[in-house]
This record gives structure tokens, sequence and C-alpha cells, in this order.
């Protein structure tokens, strides 16, 4: 079968190949998830829920939880420089990874964007271009799993890490920025920043601002608010004296985190995006591994391009 399968694929014209190789891919992903994966998340950002073991999952998220449903981006971060100012990539040239992606040698820091809000929930709406945006939490390997997608297709994503998940995933930060993708902050445990007050709020982002800037040497390029999409004035002014102009939020949710099955991932997302969007998916959820193959496919149809956040909004 495997065989018969690869014959199929090397007889197809380029375009259909290429598809043909991103359906494989998504079957073999999701195959490889339902047989053998374990801690895979079904938690939600707004609440408790339960990995495949049956444990129950409430209070602070731990590595393995997901979060559902939650956007934006504050600014936070610690001793970033002032607010507002674009520290760039840094002064030297980028190499490039196997993957052909730029090499981040140099983490980015946050950047103020004229014209755009201080919260961000979509780009232009005049270029082919889209963000799809990870909230970074769950299962290692299917991070990595979805990065590899993305790398193989020539995408761009935005991952907002949650700081926790950091302390027990490091390599992960370095990684992300290597293959050329955004790296910013969602708080250091995702709980609902939303209910706390101004200290507990302020620690939070600057929490995993820290573990950010240890790991890469900067805060973050974006910080996204957790289990809510949408961050209040306090949270906002918080973000800012962080370190971060913008908070990042999105205008399409591909609800991923409900696990409705793959094809229902792609679907929700294709009916709704279009120029300038920005998706909310999530790490740590198999149904998402499984989806992006066609999920880029689709996009590339509707010649919608799949960049990192800054690369959007420049």
């Amino acid at each position: 079968m495997i065989d018969d399968d690869r014959h199929r694929i090397e007889r197809a014209d380029p375009p259909d190949r290429r598809r043909a190789l991103r359906g494989a891919a998504g079957a073999a992903l999701a195959g490889a998830f339902a047989a053998g994966g374990t801690g895979a998340v079904v938690a939600g950002c707004t609440g408790g829920g339960r990995t495949d073991t049956g444990h129950e999952h409430t209070g602070r998220a731990a590595t393995g939880q997901g979060d559902t449903g939650d956007t934006h981006g504050g600014s936070s971060g610690t001793g970033s420089g002032s607010g507002g100012t674009d520290s760039g990539r840094g002064t030297d040239t980028p190499g490039r990874t196997d993957t052909g992606r730029p090499a981040a040698r140099s983490a980015p820091s946050p950047r103020r964007f004229p014209g755009q809000p201080v919260e961000i929930a979509h780009g232009p709406r005049d270029r082919g271009r889209v963000a799809l945006t990870f909230h970074g939490q769950g299962d290692p390997a299917t991070a990595t799993a979805v990065l590899k997608e993305a790398e193989r297709a020539g995408a761009g994503i935005t991952v907002l890490a949650v700081g926790t998940w950091l302390d027990e995933h490091p390599s992960l930060a370095r990684r992300i920025l290597d293959g050329g993708h955004d790296l910013g902050n969602h708080t250091l445990h995702h709980t609902d920043i939303s209910a706390m007050d101004e200290d507990e709020a302020f620690a939070e982002i600057t929490g995993c601002a820290t573990r950010l800037r240890r790991l890469t040497g900067s805060i973050g390029s974006w910080f996204r608010p957790s289990r809510t999409q949408h961050a209040t004035p306090l949270v906002q002014r918080l973000a800012r004296r962080a370190g971060y102009p913008h908070v990042l939020s999105y205008d399409v949710d591909s609800l991923d985190f409900t696990s409705p099955g793959a094809a229902a991932v792609t679907r929700t997302v294709t009916g709704r995006v279009r120029d300038g969007s920005i998706v909310s998916l999530h790490f740590g959820y198999a149904d998402t591994v499984a989806a992006l193959p066609a999920l880029l496919d689709a996009l590339e149809r509707r010649d919608l391009r799949a960049v990192t956040t800054t690369e959007l909004l420049t």
C-alpha cells in the first residue's frame, strides 16, 4: 500500500504531487498520534480538561494542557528598551536552515507598527497574506510536528509560548526561532489574566518574558493574554509597561481546541479566512497537526500565503 501511494504521488503533475504529499503527510501524522501519541491535549483554555490518560487538569496550566480560544497580546517583558522602539532582528545577517527559511541568530524584540492599534486582530486586507498563530503549550512532539509541516510547505507561523511550557521544554524556544518563525509571550501560567489584579497580571506577563529573554536574548516579538480573545485596558497598559507596544488578537478562531476532527478544523478556517486574517490555533492537538497539510493547500489555492505576524504587518 505504501509503495502504491508513493508511485501514485510520483506520477502526479507538480501541483498535484505537492498536494498529494501534503495529504499523505496529514494522514500519516493523524495515524501516528492516534496510534501512539501520549499526553494528547484535550483541555481547553477556558477551563480544566482531561488528557488521554484520563487525569483531570484544573487550576494553573501544566505542560500538556492546551488553551482554548484565547488570543491577544499585550506588552510584556522586562528590560526590552523603551516600548515602541524597533530593535529588529539584530545587526548580523541571518543564515538559513535546511528548510530554506532564515535562521534567527539574534532573537527579535517587540516593535511598534505605525498606524496599527494597540490590539491587533488582523493585517492589511489588500495583500494575499495570513498569519497562523499557535498557542504554545502541550506535547512537544505535537509542536515539533506542526513546525516541520509548516517548514516543509515554506510557511511562517507565530508561536505564543506559555512560560511554564518553556521551563519544561526550553529547547523549543530556539527551535521555533531557528525555523524562521515568530516567538512571543502567552503569560507564565496560562490562567485567566482578565480576572487578576494589577500586580498578579504584571507578574504573569513579565514571568514569561523573563524566561524568553533567558532562552533567546529577547522578551519575544508579541504578547497574547491568556484565556481571552481581547485584552482589558489594564492588561494593555501592563503589556506596554513590560515592553510590548501591541497585544496580539485574531479574527479567525479555528476552534481546534474542541477537538472536532481535522476536516472540521480546515473547514472552519477556510470558511472564515480572508486577506490579512490572523488565525488562532493550538499546539498540543492531534487534529491541528493532521489538518495543517490540507489547510496550507487550501490557502495556496486561494493565493493566500501563510507568513509570520511580523511579515503580515510589514
